[in-house]
């Protein structure tokens, strides 16, 4: 596996005018590689935000439709419709030389991806830009942002949810709206650049079979082979590999691709090759042993211990919100002067160190800490060298309270009220802070974003480890990155809508037994480091447009080039996350080393 970016360089275009093309589309399911477009809405404006083209159809998926009780689209209602790829050319000619615009832009962009591939076509958009991205960034006073949340709270009338063509003339409103507000905000638009997807074999490989057993630890001397063993092979094989592995799978070992202080044997017939296995095998004291050992232990390999199965045990008790000083908490009313609850307050200028405190005391007396300027700010903490942020123009014409930094000593001043439209600000973690995901968490899917101010001197990259109880991944299809933007069940994604957001999401359903953990990192590419980024915002939350649960604030990076943000890990049936802030100063290659993926330099 190699780790050259694909991410393309964006410029902050919010200065441009832009033709856009609106998207809707309803599908048969939620993997792009696996499920089919049932219909299609596009409607385009000009840069003046007026409508100039409608197109709308339903497909013929030459599929079930799925779930009928959400579209309202039955096999009698499709049967007649043309394919898609009847369709694709006044599709591609709506959408060409114009921004894609959709909420949730990366779903239906990969929708189009794959239908168009199937069709033999390239999908004809270099930019787009998701309105849910957007409205994060403004951040307007409402419960969730979901579109008809959003068309509520905008003033667009919305007729029927769920349709294409309605959703798209909603979605349309909304664009306007949210593109007045960055502008009073001074936002950058999150546009991310598209590149050519014109293959469907981009979908990631057909994943191997997981194993079923724990790994019961190293091959012992002259002791037998026992399921769950993690076993590397390395070098020239006189059976042909593929069967061996497979006859090896098929007796309950799980082979590995690369060898850690967790792999019970490596099998060679060269143990003086200085292969990289090989080297790392005599650093770890990982037992060698040759094909022809290998193959006798294999005929009689012992019965292991089977991965427990969270939903046949019994429930474990509920377990608080686990944090240490200060605790994890919701903004709720206080008194005048006690603290900053209900506030979200923005650090601007000083130096990292000075910055980083000031958030910190943020947080300790109760307040939201901002990394990014947005409409739910409420006050603004100056510190020396902020009048030359290019932000501060648009705060003075805001009108927002600034403070200098003896005000985190005794803040005086009366915390915003938002009425009963805003929904309550998420819990606050401190780094190492825990919180249990609510009991209905393994049948929802979860996000974990991670947010950061606007870069110009580097890449941030927002990665995932799917880990076993050994801290290693089962195979290298288990580490989701740039390359690799899904995990082979499509249990974990990567979702990128915006040059400063990034986000994993996980579905706690399809979770292989094996897993303990969803290991969520960022990694520079380059050679500036987190101290040069500054404050990273990590939340979670049940689904893309629902309000977070809980949030955290990692700023005290220095040196560290990768970072571990969070971790959602199983304890019994029960599903947590962790807020972990821990840096390092290597890149992203040793650091998924360290997790047993197979990196090529």
């Amino acid at each position: 596996m190699t780790l050259a970016s694909t991410a393309p360089d964006v410029s902050d275009l919010r200065d441009d005018a832009f033709d856009w093309a609106l998207v809707d589309v309803e599908t048969s399911g939620l993997i792009p590689r696996q499920h089919r477009v049932l219909s299609i809405a596009v409607v385009t404006l000009g840069p003046d935000g007026e409508q100039t083209g409608e197109f709308s159809t339903l497909l013929n998926p030459g599929c079930d439709p799925g779930p009928v009780h959400i579209h309202g689209l039955t096999p009698e209602r499709l049967r007649g419709a043309p394919t898609f790829e009847q369709v694709a050319g006044q599709i591609a000619a709506l959408l060409r030389d114009r921004v894609l615009v959709a909420h949730n832009a990366q779903f239906d962009y990969d929708f189009l991806t794959h239908e168009f591939a199937r069709a033999g076509l390239r999908l004809p958009v270099s930019r787009r830009l998701c309105t849910l991205a957007l409205n994060r960034r403004v951040d307007p006073p409402t419960a969730d942002l979901r579109l008809g949340t959003l068309a509520a709270h905008y003033g667009v009338a919305q007729s029927k949810a769920h349709d294409a063509l309605d959703d798209t003339r909603v979605l349309a409103g909304i664009l306007r709206a949210t593109l007045r507000e960055a502008a009073l905000l001074d936002l950058p638009l999150p546009l991310v650049a598209c590149p050519p997807r014109q293959d469907p074999r981009f979908a990631p490989k057909p994943p191997k079979t997981p194993c079923a057993f724990r790994n019961p630890g190293r091959l012992a001397p002259g002791g037998p082979l026992t399921q769950g063993m993690k076993i590397a092979i390395t070098g020239d094989t006189e059976t042909v590999r593929t069967e061996l592995v497979a006859r090896s799978a098929a007796a309950g070992l799980n082979m590995v691709s690369s060898v850690s202080r967790h792999t019970s044997a490596l099998v060679t017939n060269d143990s003086a090759s200085g292969s990289s296995k090989a080297r790392r095998a005599v650093a770890e004291g990982v037992p060698v042993l040759d094909e022809q050992a290998f193959l006798k232990l294999l005929d009689d390999v012992s019965p292991g211990t089977p991965h427990e199965n969270p939903t046949t045990t019994e429930p474990a008790e509920p377990v608080a919100v686990t944090v240490p000083v200060p605790a994890a908490r919701r903004h709720e009313p206080a008194a005048e002067g006690t603290s900053l609850a209900g506030r979200r307050v923005l650090v601007v200028g000083g130096v990292h160190q000075d910055a980083a405190e000031a958030r910190t005391r943020v947080v300790e007396l109760g307040g939201s800490a901002a990394v990014n300027l947005s409409a739910s700010v409420t006050d603004v903490v100056l510190l020396p060298g902020g009048e030359r942020d290019r932000r501060l123009p648009r705060i003075t014409s805001l009108r927002l309270p600034t403070h200098d930094a003896d005000w985190l000593t005794a803040p005086t001043s009366a915390a915003p009220s938002y009425g009963s439209e805003r929904a309550p600000f998420p819990h606050v973690l401190p780094r190492g802070g825990v919180i249990d995901l609510p009991g209905t968490a393994a049948e929802t899917r979860w996000d974990v974003s991670a947010s950061w101010a606007q870069q110009t001197s580097c890449e941030i990259d927002v990665v995932a480890f799917i880990v076993d109880e050994d801290e290693q991944v089962s195979c290298d299809e288990d580490f989701v990155f740039y390359s690799a933007p899904e995990s082979p069940n499509s249990s974990v994604r990567l979702l990128s809508d915006g040059p400063t957001e990034q986000t994993i999401t996980v579905d706690l359903t399809a979770m292989p037994p094996a897993a303990r953990k969803v290991v969520v990192c960022a990694a520079i590419d380059g050679v500036p480091t987190f101290g040069d980024v500054g404050a990273v915002q990590i939340t979670t939350a049940p689904g893309s447009r629902a309000t977070p649960l809980a949030q955290v604030t990692v700023d005290a990076a220095t040196t560290e080039r990768t970072m571990l943000l969070a971790e959602i890990y199983r304890r019994g049936p029960l599903w947590r996350f962790r807020a972990v802030g821990q840096g390092y100063d290597h890149g992203l290659a040793a650091l998924a080393r360290t997790y047993g993926v197979n990196i090529t330099d």
